[in-house]
């Protein structure tokens, strides 16, 4: 198997090694306002840089929070849609610096 670049943790336990935009919206389908309230994604390294996190909101929808120290972001956000959460979390999870990961090169053609 290949290296390990970020992981997602919910509440109850559940753990999903580098998460589809799929894998995102079923963890965020199974957020409950008792036993399994977040999730928190973050890179699979002892001091993370960057983190987002998924909350459930009392009165209906969730909290979005993205946070990169090394960009100084800082992005607080709500929504109801948990398409819409898992597939801006996607985008946003591709852009992070994931030492190990190869990178992208663009062609000129």
């Amino acid at each position: 198997m290949g290296r390990l670049y970020y992981r997602a943790d919910s509440e109850d336990g559940d753990r999903i090694d580098d998460p589809s935009e799929d894998a995102l919206f079923m963890m965020i389908s199974d957020l409950n306002n008792s036993a399994n309230s977040f999730l928190v994604v973050q890179p699979d390294e002892e001091a993370p840089v960057w983190f987002a996190s998924v909350a459930v909101l009392d009165g209906g929808g969730y909290e979005v929070v993205r946070r990169d120290t090394t960009r100084n972001e800082h992005d607080v956000t709500t929504s109801t849609s948990i398409e819409d959460i898992a597939y801006d979390l996607t985008i946003w999870l591709t852009a992070r610096h994931l030492p190990g990961r190869p990178t992208r090169q663009s062609t000129n053609f």
